[in-house]
């Protein structure tokens, strides 16, 4: 099963990422893949936002993680596009992102393969026409159960 949506604007990246936040009931590792500009931090946020995160939401762009609490639960995200080595993440403690009841948000995942929890859940967001385009691809049988719940 993977599930596609049309996103015509940045609010339906958002109402997309309500859904999701609907839809989750335990922890949940989820790894945002697209190219610069694609809506990775904008779903982020509009599911940290969705969550409950009463504070600000800022891209973890030049601190590479930043951490919340939502709905009793912690809540990490984290972009490793300046990441040139997964080595590099040893000094960050991702011991910490491996409590199963957290949500993990990972854009630029594959720069920290190794060193990262397993995707539950991988979103693809891509460019199509003036908006954009979600792919999710269920990776465990917890991403399966979200997913299925979206669909």
């Amino acid at each position: 099963m993977t599930p596609c949506w049309e996103l015509a604007d940045e609010a339906a990246t958002a109402a997309l990422a309500a859904r999701l936040a609907g839809a989750l009931d335990e922890g949940l590792v989820v790894y945002l893949h697209g190219e610069l500009g694609a809506g990775k931090t904008s779903f982020a946020r509009a599911l940290l936002t969705a969550l409950g995160a009463g504070e600000r939401i800022k891209s973890p762009t030049y601190s590479l993680v930043e951490s919340y609490r939502v709905q009793g639960r912690p809540a990490w995200h984290l972009d490793l596009y300046r990441i040139a080595d997964p080595g590099e993440l040893e000094w960050l403690g991702l011991d910490a992102l491996s409590d199963p009841t957290a949500l993990v948000l990972v854009e630029w995942p594959e720069r920290g393969a190794g060193a990262l929890p397993q995707a539950d859940l991988v979103i693809h967001l891509g460019y199509a026409g003036t908006g954009r385009v979600a792919r999710l691809e269920a990776r465990t049988p917890r991403g399966v159960r979200v997913a299925t719940r979206l669909a």
